[in-house]
């Protein structure tokens, strides 16, 4: 599975997308992104994955998904200690129902 083919002037690819995080391909190295670590990514749709970029030769974006990361996040995730959490909104929950306290 993957968004770009290797080759010359192509620096990032999706390789696999698993149950357990996804695979990248990037600039001759990989990595593996596990949706613990990275739980944006989880219950995402294989084109979202896939669409991703190499900006400036170090940030990786993912557009569809509002993702940045640097390489260095990668190969240096002890120098980033803070992580994000996703917080879902119950499928039952109204607004309105909130809001008024019902």
């Amino acid at each position: 599975m993957k968004s770009l083919k290797r080759g010359k002037g192509i620096s990032v690819s999706v390789e696999n997308i698993t149950p357990f995080g996804i695979w990248l391909y990037v600039k001759e190295k990989e990595y593996f992104l596990g949706y613990k670590e990275f739980p944006y990514f989880r219950n995402q749709t294989l084109v979202s994955i896939q669409n991703v970029q190499l900006l400036h030769g170090y940030h990786l974006n993912w557009p569809d998904l509002d993702v940045d990361l640097e390489i260095d996040n990668l190969e240096n995730p002890e120098k980033y200690p803070l992580k994000t959490s996703v917080v879902g909104v119950p499928s039952n929950h109204s607004p309105k129902r909130a809001a008024s306290g019902r």
